[in-house]
């Protein structure tokens, strides 16, 4: 029986330097029988090298198009968007379970090409706990950038937008930024920022709620909410007296909001960061509808229009914050995902794929008569 073929494309998402496979779980696919194809990526914090000294077949970025059906096409972000049916089974977050907008284009692609999605947000094990996911860099990164919003807000004047942000080598290095910036807020306002995470207790939170500390937030300042207590129904006063909060929850449902605009239009709001780590900008099931944008790392921020008192008030809504760290982010992203990857010669049969199978036909008969149409 001939091997199975795993094809690593380059991703197209502007300044994402993440990757599914790294040269150490790559090695690993290989020497368990897998044929390993990397396209030639410049974005990847993985050189090409790096691949090909572990025995990787190094093959041109973009090729995955062309490439024979029965190869896997393992990817991270979402494909470009274009019209052409997909013919592939691929492997990689699509965003377009959720009702995100442009969900039908997104989908329909792959039953038009006799493709299948498994897609790795909702890829579970039997307890229906997400296999591998990128949550615990995600909420330490935006942690991180949202400390440094703050004290930007207070040393610079309204009309100076935060600037651009671009990927560090390792957490250190992130750290050591975080660590001047907050030192420099904290001077300028007299006191230390209270920080309020919600969802603290899962991997995003706890990713947040590490960088806080590791910054130098006094625990203190720091709340740590999850289901106990949003369990009341927001929307929460303690956010709006909180100086940043950082989301961590992820939703299939719709509840209470957490902050809303009402909410927010209090003469004692301190409020003036938002991290909304999940990012689900056009959701219906935000808990957070106080903006409208999804920012990027060139724009991290965007402002909450509408607000009639108290201080000006940023949204951060990167929706690949973990692309800050990219090497270790990878690392134990793909880390964890391996041992569902071991499985990929025989995905049909193996639960944990099956599973994401079944959740992809299920979508599909969702779809409209005319997304499948075109």
């Amino acid at each position: 029986m001939a091997p199975t073929v795993l094809h690593l494309r380059s991703e197209t998402k502007p300044l994402e330097h993440r990757s599914a496979l790294t040269p150490t779980t790559t090695a690993a696919l290989i020497k368990a029988g897998y044929v390993v194809n990397v396209e030639r990526s410049p974005e990847r914090i993985f050189d090409d090298s790096e691949f090909e000294a572990i025995g990787a077949t190094l093959v041109p970025e973009g090729s995955w198009e062309e490439v024979p059906k029965e190869h896997i096409i393992v990817g991270l972000k979402e494909l470009e968007e274009k019209e052409f049916p997909l013919k592939h089974v691929h492997v990689q977050f699509a965003h377009c379970y959720k009702h995100q907008a442009g969900w039908e284009n997104v989908l329909a692609r792959f039953p038009r090409g006799g493709g299948t999605l498994l897609d790795l947000e909702f890829l579970v094990d039997e307890r229906g706990r997400r296999v591998a996911a990128f949550g615990f860099h995600a909420g330490f990164a935006g942690a991180a950038l949202a400390l440094e919003v703050w004290a930007h807000q207070l040393t610079h004047p309204p009309s100076s937008p935060f600037p651009g942000v671009a990927s560090y080598p390792n957490e250190d290095a992130l750290i050591t930024n975080v660590k001047k910036a907050l030192a420099t807020g904290t001077a300028a306002a007299g006191r230390s920022p209270r920080v309020i995470v919600i969802g603290a207790l899962g991997r995003c939170g706890s990713g947040a709620v590490d960088a806080l500390r590791k910054a130098g937030v006094p625990e203190e300042n720091i709340l740590k909410w999850d289901m106990a207590e949003t369990a009341k129904g927001g929307p929460f006063k303690e956010i709006t007296d909180s100086d940043i909060f950082v989301n961590c929850i992820y939703l299939a449902s719709k509840i209470p909001n957490f902050v809303n605009l009402d909410s927010l239009q209090v003469p004692d709001r301190k409020l003036s960061v938002v991290c909304d780590v999940s990012a689900d900008t056009t959701s219906p099931f935000t808990p957070v509808p106080i903006y409208t944008v999804a920012t990027t790392f060139d724009k991290p921020t965007v402002p909450v229009e509408g607000l009639s008192s108290g201080p000006a008030l940023s949204v951060i809504s990167i929706d690949h914050l973990p692309s800050l760290l990219p090497r270790e982010a990878s690392e134990a992203f793909s880390h964890d995902l391996l041992p569902s990857l071991l499985t990929l010669n025989d995905w049909q049969n193996s639960p944990v794929w099956a599973r994401a199978k079944k959740l992809f036909d299920e979508k599909v008969a969702t779809l409209p008569a005319s997304a499948l149409e075109k």
